[in-house]
């Protein structure tokens, strides 16, 4: 687990990094998708999902 979530913070440094440079190229968006995998894979993912689920029900129910 220790060793998943030193990963977890490396990618995210690197997609942080990345994102700011603006420069989004096909190694970055490896990257992100990485760090995607990695992260469903920790203990913050059903927090992820739920903050997700309940940022789409607020958008969802929006009127313009």
């Amino acid at each position: 687990m220790a060793v998943s979530i030193s990963v977890v913070v490396l990618l995210l440094v690197l997609t942080v990094i990345f994102v700011r440079n603006s420069g989004l190229k096909f190694t970055h968006a490896l990257v992100c998708a990485l760090l995607g995998f990695f992260l469903a894979g920790t203990s913050m993912a059903p927090t992820i999902h739920n903050g997700v689920a309940a940022t789409a029900d607020v958008v969802s129910g929006l009127r313009p």
